[in-house]
């Protein structure tokens, strides 16, 4: 074959151009995106219920619908989370479930739930996880003229919002929404902090009292004004026409020119009440950088680019900022700069590592022409990788171009060992076409080896569970696709470029050839051959220290860290804070802006969501007027923990029964390696129901394991203080008060009696019969009631205020209702830590515990890359055998691997890291990558024994011609991971683990495939 292309060359580089046009074609469609599109398979159910305790929704809704929704097919795990009038169930279903289907079977699952619960409950709402729904971006909009000081809540503030930002929320909803939402990229707009008006009917009692006319006779008559009776068909001639009958009001000059008739006496509902038009009450709100905003989510098309999305809006944000100089934009959250960044970066860390194998090349092959030719098949290999990207419907993300990176190396390797063999033949006097033949056929068979077995290590990785195994399949394709496209330039083109280059060599040196030919350098062939003597001469020496290779890998793996992700360091973060206290969303409002005020100096952005929203797509939205999340960001990641720490004292000091806790901002990342839990978990189960006897055991068992474990510091029971109002049902029928009565007059003083509502730019605007704002003891001390009798009674008379305690959150999953114990302990004191706990809960007859957390799943996850790794060894096996023929010949290439591994974990140790998912990868590729040295030094031994040469000869010749090819692999290779060491940002951290790891194995393979193969090889063959 070989022959064949050498003869046409034009033919050869022709095709090349073709493939190479259709691969630069390619590369314009290739989706660009932070992380590949893979299904997340969870689903999210927000329960709603107004008026019920966290106890009561536990037993009355959320029991129930955990059973049902536990038979849901291909469910993994269930856990739920209770609060005060809301709960939250997340489910979360096995990797390659069609989660569209389990999407159906959950909704089917909760109507048929529905007819068990309360009637008044509104259906729980069910939300899928999906990559496409995470926002690119959050615009925030103001006014710029708002105050953003930070000010004590005025006694008589009763509505702090201006009409003003009510007129800004409608503008901001049915304008720039709409005019977001008609760019192509933009998929939808979910908005929250929309502020929605109504109208207030403040009865002046006085007067009522004095005509007779009471709450009900008012609202009836308010109503009369507000009828729909239907619609009539009319036909006149030709013509028809549909008239509809009835009365509606409008707008408030409408509503205070009411007329009420009472004993044949007209009035105005504006001569008997005040009536005013005024922002609703709020139960959540946003602010950006301390202004009260509107914050827009912007989710792009599934199949859009960011950064076309990005440009189409920064040009639209330019027109609005001149169209509307009194509003503030502000860009928050932007994923399209984390993707930028990490892009970036690792197409520096591409560039630098092709920048530091071509010095290489230069300082050992001596002449320009040879790295010149390995620099022109980089590029062709890299265009037919991304045709392949195209093909296989592969994206460009932080996964698929860090295979790249890593498969830099490998496609270096190829071509320096096709150029290196040629040179040889050369050198013993063949012609140059002879040459180019000899040379590339001797290796074809070795590369070939070469890349399937590390196809073999690599390509397992696919097949771990989870969401792992379906993102890694990018990274394995790209390295698979980088390393056969190398292998096929190397064997086909490189050939053929190799001798145009050399077609018309003459005795001359260029200049930069003659310096590096004259440059006095390291004689590695003497140090490899004094080595080798060393090794033969000292054999029971050379076993020892691979030995105690094999000791200390044993040692370091028993002894590193194992998590699923490494670390990431980042400037920015989400803080949750619930205030533990039942305040309002102003008092709220105020806590966070003293908070934010406290650490304004060392923050460049902040974006705070206070209490519930309004977004539809966030899972998270359902939270209560007494919690926060903060969007931090700074300018490093030692400000931010600076930061961690002032929020802490300030928390502390101020609030000192606030919980909080840091998460990762929501960006696709985090959504698919998001792992909030702790290593330890241990939930505390009831055995039998106690009632409020419960609570108290519940405290016990928690100050005995703080107790024991008093190294620990354990997150603090949660409860909530509730507050009900107790009719007293007697006195009721003694003194002929109806019941209905009673509780409209509740309402109305608490201002959640709503009789009508009408429609007004838009927007349904709700007319409420109300009062002014006051306190519980106000109201029931104020507040006046008329008997059937006429006769009149405080509130206070028929209603008492009781207060209970109880858990502020009830958590749940498949074995029922339990209390989380979150322990962060280190995986040594693990079994120590689990035995301790078993023993205080079995002291207790009232409680049982089992445990959870991030360690198991960890384990789990390392035991699955062992099997992989053991099938990996198992492939590699089998293709070797079939190369040599042999089956011990493979063995001698295998037995380096448990030796490679000493130096992987020397490398994690050294730098500080752990195993985890990406070091362990970069320790299978590894296991392919090294034993490539190997295999072509054993395939030379044999060659030359075959030639008649003995077997200490062929041994040193066949390390002397192969010392160059491995040096050069091996270094080249390192050098293009050493980049990504120094490199920054999510696709560099996300790599670091396993470019260290890689490394570390191969400087250290490197040793041993020089030395302990030749060693392994001598005794095999002697016996």
């Amino acid at each position: 074959m070989v022959k064949f292309l050498i003869d046409k060359p034009i033919a050869v580089l022709m095709s090349t151009l073709g493939i190479l046009i259709l691969g630069i074609y390619a590369f314009g469609l290739i989706p660009v995106s932070l992380m590949p599109d893979i299904d997340i398979p969870e689903i999210t159910v927000q329960v709603s219920a107004e008026n019920m305790s966290a106890r009561q929704l536990e037993d009355a809704v959320v029991k129930q619908l955990r059973r049902n929704l536990m038979q849901v097919s291909h469910l993994k795990d269930i856990t739920t989370e209770t609060s005060s009038e809301k709960a939250i169930l997340r489910l979360s279903f096995n990797h390659g479930t069609k989660i569209d289907y389990s999407f159906i079977e959950v909704n089917e699952k909760i109507d048929r739930a529905m007819g068990s619960f309360p009637k008044t409950m509104k259906r729980p709402k069910v939300i899928k996880a999906s990559a496409t729904d995470v926002p690119v971006f959050y615009l925030n909009m103001y006014l710029k003229s708002a105050s953003k000081k930070v000010k004590e809540p005025a006694q008589n503030d009763l509505y702090p919002v201006t009409q003003k930002f009510v007129d800004f929320n409608r503008f901001a909803n049915h304008v720039i929404r709409k005019r977001i939402e008609q760019i192509g990229e933009v998929a939808m707009v979910d908005v929250s902090g929309l502020v929605a008006p109504e109208i207030l009917i403040i009865p002046n009692y006085d007067k009522l009292s004095a005509l007779n006319i009471s709450l009900d006779e008012l609202e009836s008559a308010i109503k009369k004004y507000d009828l729909k009776i239907g619609s009539l068909l009319i036909k006149d001639n030709q013509y028809q026409y549909d008239v509809r009958l009835g009365m509606s009001l409008n707008n408030i000059q409408e509503i205070e020119n009411i007329y009420i008739n009472k004993n044949n006496r007209l009035f105005q509902l504006k001569d008997l009440a005040q009536v005013l038009e005024h922002p609703q009450s709020r139960t959540g709100l946003a602010l950006s950088n301390s202004h009260e905003a509107i914050t827009m989510a912007i989710i792009k098309q599934s199949d859009a680019r960011m950064g076309d999305l990005k440009i189409a809006l920064n040009t639209l944000l330019n027109y609005l900022e001149e169209d509307y100089p009194n509003i503030g934009f502000s860009i928050t959250r932007d994923q399209t700069k984390l993707l930028d960044y990490a892009i970036n970066n690792l197409l520096q860390s591409l560039l630098w590592g092709i920048f530091l194998a071509f010095g290489i090349m230069f300082l050992f092959l001596k002449n320009v022409k040879s790295p010149l030719l390995i620099g022109v098949t980089i590029p062709i290999s890299i265009i037919i990788s991304l045709l392949c990207f195209q093909l296989f419907g592969i994206s460009i993300n932080i996964i698929s171009l860090s295979g790249l990176v890593l498969g830099i190396g490998l496609m270096i390797d190829n071509s320096i060992i096709v150029i290196d063999n040629i040179t040889q033949f050369r050198e013993q006097g063949e012609s140059l076409s002879k040459a180019c033949i000899l040379g590339t056929n001797e290796v074809l068979k070795p590369l070939l080896s070469s890349a399937l077995t590390t196809c073999a290590v690599f390509l397992p990785l696919v097949f771990l569970s989870g969401i792992s195994g379906a993102l890694f399949y990018d990274q394995a394709m790209a390295v698979t696709t980088g390393l056969f496209a190398s292998l096929l330039v190397s064997v086909t083109l490189l050939p053929v470029l190799y001798r145009l280059f050399h077609f018309k060599d003459t005795n001359k040196i260029d200049r930069i050839s003659r310096f590096l030919a004259n440059k006095n350098t390291l004689d590695y062939a003497v140090l490899y051959e004094k080595g080798f003597r060393w090794v033969m001469r000292k054999q029971r020496m050379s076993w020892s220290l691979c030995l105690l290779l094999l000791i200390v890998a044993i040692g370091l793996f028993m002894t590193l860290p194992k998590t699923t992700m490494p670390n990431f360091s980042t400037s920015e973060t989400l803080l949750k804070i619930d205030w533990n206290n039942q305040i309002n969303v102003e008092e709220n409002k105020r806590r966070v802006l003293e908070l934010l005020e406290f650490v304004d100096d060392n923050i460049i952005d902040n974006t705070a969501l206070v209490g519930t929203q309004q977004f539809v797509l966030n899972k998270e939205t359902e939270a209560r007027t007494s919690e926060t999340t903060i969007y931090l960001q700074c300018k490093a990641p030692e400000l931010l923990a600076k930061v961690k720490k002032e929020i802490s004292h300030f928390i502390l000091n101020k609030h000192p029964t606030a919980l909080y806790e840091y998460k990762a901002v929501d960006n696709i990342f985090n959504l698919i390696f998001s792992d909030d839990e702790a290593p330890l978990v241990a939930h505390l189960r009831h055995v039998t129901n106690i009632g409020s006897y419960q609570n108290t055991q519940l405290q016990n068992i928690w100050y005995n394991v703080q107790q024991h474990l008093n190294n620990l510091e354990l997150k603090p029971i949660a409860w909530q203080d509730y507050m009900a109002l107790v009719v007293d049902k007697e006195k009721l029928m003694t003194y002929g008060v109806n019941a209905n009565t009673l509780f409209n007059t509740l309402k109305s003083a608490f201002n959640e009696r709503e009789i009508l509502s009408i429609i007004d730019n838009q927007n349904f605007v709700p007319v409420i019969l109300g009062s002014t704002k006051k306190n519980i003891e106000a109201v029931l001390s104020e507040t006046m009631i008329t008997s059937e009798g006429d006769a009149e009674f405080h509130l206070q008379d028929f209603v008492k205020v009781t207060t209970s305690k109880g858990l502020k959150t009830i958590s749940g999953g498949k074995e029922g209702e339990y209390f989380p114990l979150e322990l962060q302990i280190k995986d040594n004191d693990m079994e120590s830590t689990i035995s301790s706990v078993k023993d205080i809960v079995s002291k207790n007859k009232w409680y049982d515990v089992s445990f959870s957390g991030s360690f198991f799943s960890n384990q789990e996850l390392i035991d699955e890359l062992k099997i992989v790794l053991l099938i990996s060894l198992v492939l590699l096996y089998f293709i070797l055998a079939s190369q040599f023929e042999s089956f011990l010949m493979p063995l001698i290439i295998l037995i380096e691997v448990p030796l490679d591994l000493a130096g992987a974990f020397l490398f994690l140790k050294l730098f500080g890291m752990s195993i985890n998912l990406m070091s362990m990868i970069g320790i299978v590729v590894m296991c392919g990558i090294i034993i490539n040295d190997s295999i072509l030094k054993v395939d030379t031994i044999i060659q030359l024994q075959r030639k008649g040469s003995s077997l200490m000869k062929a041994l040193l010749v066949a390390g002397e011609r192969r010392l160059k090819p491995i040096l050069m692999t091996s270094l080249t290779t390192i050098l293009a991971l050493i980049p990504l060491l120094f490199s920054s940002g999510l696709g560099a951290e996300l790599q670091a683990p396993l470019a260290i790891s890689l490394i570390g194995g191969m400087l250290l393979g490197t040793l041993v495939s020089l030395y302990f193969i030749p060693l392994c090889y001598y005794y095999l063959v002697k016996k």
